[in-house]
């Protein structure tokens, strides 16, 4: 299947870099057209999820069609219509990798990779946050490329942990893999997960973080510092490899070289990567508002220096 970016180009056989290109390109145009959103996500992340999809996860196709279907209710065992969100990236295989997606938040530059990647319809942001839709707003286990809902932020790591642990039990090959934030290093229940995995020596376990330096209440620094990060992951037994968030090639080598314990990859990120312009409302980056029309032209102004930066 070949679907468009807003730029124009083919997502068949495309290089990681644009991909990453594209994503941020089409969360920067939904954003643009429905006044506001999840912008910073995108900025940050956008190599992290070019490299998982397009250079580091093992998955198989998506199982069934690649339009998503209607919300189906919330699982349970009267309700043979649930389904997964999971089934985006492939059915469950002994030797396939498993990503479990943790900040929820995230879900708008999520389906934004789907669709650069050819696993999900790229007229799918049409049905974004409507009623009857999976494609929330805060993805859930229904979502597109959304496996377990997690919750409150921080509950990924934990639950990725157990599947990890279970597929090694089983005799199972294939990696399990958690996109996270920094802010759920805030938490105490990823602290507790990082100590399980470390403990059992949980090496298919592994973990790459966007460490944008943001959250919902400004800079993380003022509001509840985390660092230093990599020294506190390897206190609790797991490896840590701190890369710049935006060099593929070091990103990709992070996740995917050896190690015999859970390893950690912290992506140091900028949230304002390739829109300067969104520099200017620092400290509070992690949602855009226009304030008024004349605003949003300058940022439909950075959008367009931002397509043709390629």
């Amino acid at each position: 299947m070949t679907n468009t970016s807003p730029a124009g180009t083919s997502t068949a056989d495309r290089a990681p870099d644009a991909i990453a290109h594209a994503i941020r390109l089409r969360v920067f145009e939904h954003v643009l057209r429905n006044d506001g959103g999840y912008l910073s996500q995108a900025l940050s992340a956008a190599e992290i999820f070019a490299a998982l999809y397009g250079r580091v996860l093992h998955l198989g196709p998506v199982v069934g069609p690649t339009t998503p279907r209607p919300f189906p209710g919330v699982p349970s065992a009267t309700n043979p219509d649930f389904e997964s969100g999971g089934r985006f990236n492939g059915a469950p295989a002994p030797d396939r990798d498993r990503f479990i997606f943790s900040p929820a938040h995230y879900a708008l530059v999520l389906y934004a990779t789907l669709i650069e990647v050819g696993r999900l319809d790229p007229d799918a942001l049409d049905r974004f946050d409507e009623d009857g839709s999976t494609l929330e707003m805060i993805g859930a286990e229904h979502s597109p490329g959304v496996e377990t809902t997690t919750g409150s932020l921080a509950q990924a790591y934990s639950q990725a942990a157990g599947i990890a642990m279970g597929r090694r039990m089983k005799g199972e090959t294939g990696r399990t893999w958690v996109m996270m934030s920094d802010g759920e290093f805030q938490e105490g229940q990823t602290w507790e997960a990082l100590s399980f995995a470390s403990f059992h020596g949980l090496d298919g376990l592994r973990a790459v973080v966007d460490a944008n330096g943001q959250q919902c209440d400004g800079d993380m620094r003022t509001v509840g510092s985390i660092e230093p990060l990599a020294a506190r992951i390897e206190a609790f037994g797991c490896e840590a490899r701190e890369v710049d968030g935006h060099d593929l090639d070091a990103l990709t080598a992070a996740m995917t070289e050896p190690g015999d314990r859970p390893v950690l990859v912290i992506a140091r990120t900028d949230p304002t990567r390739g829109v300067p312009l969104y520099r200017e409302r620092a400290p509070l980056l992690h949602t855009l508002r226009f304030t008024d029309e004349a605003d949003k032209a300058r940022y439909q102004q950075a959008f367009e220096q931002l397509r043709e930066a390629r």
